[in-house]
């Protein structure tokens, strides 16, 4: 049987056909809102595709070919955009926050709903990763992708060789035992250590509990690198607009990482998620 022209392809689906997405992350990405509230104006039947309402989930449309509509406006898919901001101290990594705490987001002159690629700590600065392509969000913060990042590390005592190659082989936390990181030290006293610390695990606060662990509380921890994309020019509070070319790169140098699908292409559309609350968390 022929379809109705301006019938939406299967909608009410278990699976997504070639080029559909979950109807409430393309309603995210094209910043109508957060994923979980617009899953609840799709229940409540505000969502049309293709002239039909839609008040079920799950629900599949393709950004590309479809009208869709919420509360009768056309949604319109925004460009990505990427940056790279040299965190300070004491801003925060949600895009709500109860306390009317100061948001990593606020810092970018930016009109898209973009959000953080994972997390850094109230009291942690530099390199955090924002964007409103939601696609990569997913792919950077999933378990499987294992994204290098690099930090500063200050903390209080003179750590000897012992207690570094116990770091490159791995601490024993509450979860079990971490993965090797890759350490140089920088500096070193018999009052105070510097360490350059590349993990390639998003455990909540992974590095200060592990220092911990050993004995060390840290002082001072900034993330320098974030696979290839480096904060080195950026002031605090700074930030820089990256390219296609810019993300291509910080995902060719995620060298064990297992993406699941291509690298991003400016054309394409991004599915929209919530990052998860401890991926890639320091």
């Amino acid at each position: 049987m022929r379809k109705k022209k301006g019938q939406p392809s299967n909608v009410h689906s278990g699976s997504p056909k070639p080029g559909q997405q979950r109807l409430q992350r393309i309603l995210a990405a094209a910043g109508i809102d957060s994923r979980r509230k617009c899953e609840a104006l799709i229940l409540e039947g505000a969502v049309t595709v293709n002239g039909q309402v839609v008040n079920q989930m799950p629900a599949f449309a393709d950004p590309e070919k479809d009208d869709i509509r919420v509360y009768g406006q056309r949604i319109r898919q925004p460009e990505k955009c990427y940056y790279l901001l040299n965190k300070p101290k004491n801003v925060i990594c949600t895009n709500y926050d109860p306390l009317g705490r100061r948001q990593a987001v606020d810092l970018i002159p930016c009109n898209k709903r973009i959000v953080c690629v994972g997390r850094l700590d109230a009291d942690t600065t530099g390199a955090l990763l924002l964007t409103n392509d939601t696609e990569l969000v997913n792919r950077l913060t999933h378990p499987s992708f294992k994204v290098p990042k690099t930090y500063e590390v200050e903390v209080n005592g003179r750590m000897e060789s012992q207690h570094i190659e116990k770091l490159k082989k791995g601490v024993w936390l509450a979860e079990g035992k971490t993965a090797g990181a890759a350490v140089k030290v920088l500096r070193r006293t018999n009052f105070e250590t510097t360490l350059e610390v590349t993990i390639k695990q998003g455990l909540n606060r992974q590095i200060r509990r592990s220092f911990a662990r050993l004995g060390f509380k840290v002082k001072s921890l900034k993330r320098i690198k974030i696979g290839n994309l480096s904060i080195k020019g950026i002031p605090i509070g700074g930030y820089k607009e990256l390219t296609i070319g810019h993300i291509k790169g910080l995902l060719r140098s995620c060298s064990q990482a297992k993406p699941t699908s291509t690298a991003p292409q400016s054309e394409s559309q991004p599915e929209a998620i919530e990052p998860p609350e401890t991926e890639m968390k320091e």
